[in-house]
């Protein structure tokens, strides 16, 4: 068989049964093979940027790679975004890029580039095909590297006469990787801290955010006093009723110190010291106290939740965490006052269905909204990661893909989206249950506080220009339209109640234009 079908059936036999795409001519032996090996489900984005977020959000539900299909570096460059927040998710990725004939690759022709150079930025493993013969060794070695715990992105980059070659048999799966446990004398001497009574917390990320590793915790946090904290850029966390309570990490680090001020020792449970988002002038990037310790129970590619069950069984903790009274369910904003984040918030959480998704690229509305979703019923929650823009509505196109039977919500702010629009149109052609909500406040509102911050000052009239999204206000009713989703605007807390409520009972995609007025948010 040629190299195109060998890579696809190796893939499958790897587990890898996704491919999302945006093919161009050196990939077209790949898109005819398809039609040959029918179980490989094949996705078309209409941007690449829109193929690597879906990619991420795909494997933060499943654990697993879908693969990805570039056209050359051009194709990569234009999904290296969300290949970075990839990264900073520790998702696990197989990204083929197609690569010119390699008789051609020394004419320099206009789409010749250094692709292996574009891709090493975001990639954890980078390999360039050598032979036709090496294609489904290679590929069984990109789903091998892409599952290397924690998990990452792997590149390989194909020339175009290597799929059109013989390449011969598809390669055997690859090993499944495990996680490691952490020694018995790490959790002793950290349970033996514990113990001490100095003021201590345990800070999660990865998978111990997840239900396994909050129940875990909470009996830690039963048996010691410990406080639990959330890495607010974990890929991750599955919040809601009934799960386990955790103090996420505020965005900005004045309070973030404030959260963590007093804490003498943290215990990293798959994360890293904290830090804040950006610097600013005068500040520490640090958000642990000064002279805080950091313990290490499980490192990023080790097993969080094992690990934190082994220290709970060393600190005799009790079986299971004595249940928290449950908050009161939200109650539904109404009338026809104009609408807010604070609202959208509440709406959102009375109305979520059971085991939801939801995508969170709110920005400036993300603190007014998501302190509300802990009252909502059980869901995983799937925030920024990476802080490149244009993540939200790619994730959720790649969340949906991986659980079709779970409603997913994208709380998205109406500059982030523009970025990204072209999900739309994946979610209508593949008729996915996706509910998004365009925080639309016409602003790129966090600018505002920024110039602040940083000390640029006041926003004078021509920074005013680079930070309105009006003159043209952007419609996304016919945005949406034009991609072929359902779409309705609402700009009063009952309005957005009564639309809200319509599309969680109904099947996606629909799109909801949440008008929020105009103004500076609280930092």
């Amino acid at each position: 068989m040629n190299g195109a079908e060998c890579l696809l059936r190796t893939l499958l036999a790897n587990q890898v049964d996704l491919c999302l795409m945006n093919p161009g001519t050196s990939e077209m032996q790949f898109v005819s093979a398809l039609d040959r090996v029918p179980a490989m489900r094949g996705v078309l984005g209409l941007f690449e940027g829109v193929c690597s977020g879906a990619a991420d959000g795909y494997a933060r539900m499943t654990g697993r790679p879908a693969a990805t299909l570039f056209h050359l570096g051009p194709g990569l460059g234009n999904a290296l975004a969300n290949l970075h927040n990839a990264r900073k998710a520790r998702s696990p990725v197989v990204n083929i890029v197609g690569e010119h004939s390699t008789q051609h690759l020394d004419h320099d022709a206009p789409l010749t580039a250094d692709t292996a150079a574009f891709a090493r930025p975001v990639s954890g493993w980078v390999r360039t095909l050598q032979r036709a013969a090496c294609m489904g060794e290679a590929a069984s070695a990109a789903v091998a590297a892409a599952l290397a715990p924690p998990g990452q992105v792997a590149s390989l980059i194909i020339p175009a006469d290597f799929s059109w070659s013989e390449a011969g048999e598809p390669a055997a799966a690859a090993p499944r990787p495990t996680r490691a446990l952490p020694s018995a004398d790490r959790v002793r001497s950290i349970a033996a801290a514990l113990r001490s009574g100095a003021p201590a917390g345990l800070l999660l990320s990865g998978s111990a955010l997840q239900p396994r590793g909050l129940r875990a915790a909470a009996r830690i946090r039963s048996a010691t006093g410990a406080r639990i904290f959330g890495d607010r850029y974990a890929a991750r966390t599955t919040r809601g009723r009934g799960v386990p309570a955790v103090e996420r990490i505020p965005y900005f680090p004045e309070p973030a110190q404030a959260l963590l001020a007093g804490i003498e020792r943290l215990i990293l449970v798959e994360a890293r010291p904290p830090v804040s988002f950006f610097g600013y002038p005068g500040l520490r990037s640090s958000i642990a106290p000064p002279g805080c310790a950091f313990d290490a129970l499980a490192a990023e590619h080790e097993d969080g939740p094992a690990a934190l069950e082994l220290l709970a069984q060393e600190l005799g903790a009790p079986a299971s965490d004595p249940a928290a009274p449950l908050p009161p369910p939200p109650e539904l904003p109404a009338g026809d006052t104009p609408l807010t984040a604070e609202a959208i918030g509440l709406a959102v959480a009375a109305l979520l269905p059971d085991r939801a998704i939801v995508s969170d690229e709110m920005v400036s509305s993300n603190e007014q909204i998501y302190p509300h979703l802990a009252a909502a019923a059980p869901h995983d929650h799937l925030p920024v990661t990476g802080g490149s823009i244009g993540q939200g509505l790619p994730v959720a196109l790649g969340a949906a893909l991986a659980c079709p039977e779970r409603k997913v919500v994208a709380l998205e702010a109406d500059g982030s989206a523009m970025y990204t629009p072209q999900a739309l149109w994946t979610m209508a052609r593949e008729r996915l249950d996706v509910v998004v909500v365009i925080l639309a406040n016409r602003r790129y509102r966090i600018l505002d506080i920024e110039m602040q911050r940083t000390g640029a000052g006041a926003v004078g009239r021509r920074a005013e220009e680079m930070i309105d999204l009006t003159r043209p206000v952007p419609d996304w009713v016919r945005l949406a339209a034009g991609f072929g989703v359902e779409a309705v605007r609402a700009a009063t807390a009952g309005e957005f109640v009564r639309v809200l409520a319509a599309a969680m009972r109904e099947p996606g995609p629909r799109v909801i234009e949440a008008v929020l007025p105009a103004g500076v948010p609280r930092p």
